[in-house]
């Protein structure tokens, strides 16, 4: 029998909690909320840490279907007002409530990663694209909510954003899914390049013809990180730097995979310290961004997020403070002192 909401518990406690889960898995995250006003960076620390602790949990469980009904039956409390006695879901009952978070966008998290869990493979681009949109875009849609985003056009971004992020991500990981049994890059791309995915999956090697591939995919993303450049130049002017920070440091990982060529296949790349505090300065410079027009929607893989995140919801409740010093966003000095601390 799961236990049911505690109604005498600690707020700040409980985002301290998921703080400390982002802190050991999501560290890039992490580094770009600092820029992020205090109303945004809290509920978004509470949503991020469930996605850590859903992909973990997959990951723990070998993709085995009893987790992904836990996680589903956690939403299903969380959503109905009693969530679990734990901190992290006591943390996203608030947020899902306060900013009216559509039930279709974590659905829509949990789906990608039951196509992890049943590791599959995706022929083209566009089946590539639908997966990112649930992993990945599903998470820029709910951060739109946070921001009070309900413009279609901003939201494609935001969705447009999290699809860059996870193209860089899975060419960072080419070699690491491999051994794991898993391959992410377009089986189609690979043929095209001389490769036999299957028998490569069995001898995962690096070579120039698997390198071109990876490097394709991260031209992708980069013209999804321009797109989604003028999405946030419309975003509310505190939640810029924080949000383009992310997309920079995001963005550099795929400049880490090409400068290692094939050591990338066996060596995981990393931004160093050095470079992040480079890219979070650029961030700040970025405050007011050009105000370049918005791309047209792409109707495609993310339509049914954006439909779902541009709904119009009332908040009913505020997230109790997290009892830490609030940040002005203009306060440049010592938000660049807080991120210091994550190095």
């Amino acid at each position: 029998m799961p236990q049911r909401f505690v109604e005498r518990h600690n707020p700040a406690a409980d985002l301290a909690v998921c703080r400390a889960i982002l802190a050991s898995g999501s560290r890039t995250f992490l580094a770009a909320s600092r820029f992020l006003p205090r109303r945004v960076g809290e509920p978004a620390a509470a949503l991020y840490a469930f996605c850590r602790i859903a992909d973990d949990q997959i990951d723990v469980h070998g993709g085995r279907r009893p987790a992904l009904q836990h996680l589903r039956e956690r939403l299903d409390l969380a959503y109905a007002g009693r969530p679990l006695a734990q901190p992290l879901d006591r943390a996203l009952a608030t947020v899902i409530d306060q900013f009216g978070i559509p039930r279709v966008l974590p659905e829509a998290l949990l789906e990608g990663l039951e196509w992890d869990a049943a590791k599959r493979r995706y022929d083209d681009l566009a089946d590539l694209h639908a997966y990112a949109a649930r992993v990945a875009g599903s998470v820029g849609a709910m951060m739109a909510r946070l921001m009070g985003t309900r413009d279609p056009a901003v939201i494609a971004c935001a969705c447009d954003l999290g699809a860059a992020m996870q193209f860089s991500t899975i060419a960072r990981d080419v070699g690491e899914d491999a051994r794991a049994g898993q391959i992410y890059l377009p089986l189609r791309w690979l043929q095209e390049a001389g490769i036999e995915p299957d028998r490569w999956l069995l001898a995962p090697v690096a070579s120039d013809a698997l390198v071109s591939v990876i490097h394709r995919l991260l031209r992708v993303a980069d013209g999804l990180y321009r797109r989604a450049d003028a999405g946030i130049a419309k975003l509310p002017l505190d939640c810029r730097p924080g949000i383009y920070a992310a997309r920079l440091l995001y963005a550099e990982i795929g400049r880490e995979v090409e400068r290692l060529g094939q050591d990338a296949l066996s060596r995981r790349a990393f931004v160093p310290a050095w470079r992040k505090w480079l890219l979070l300065a650029q961030a700040l410079g970025r405050t007011l961004p050009p105000q370049s027009p918005l791309p047209a929607p792409v109707a495609g893989a993310a339509q049914f997020l954006i439909e779902a995140a541009a709904a119009p919801a009332l908040p009913t409740i505020r997230l109790a403070s997290s009892g830490a010093t609030a940040v002005a966003w203009w306060n440049l000095s010592e938000r660049m002192v807080r991120v210091l601390e994550l190095f």
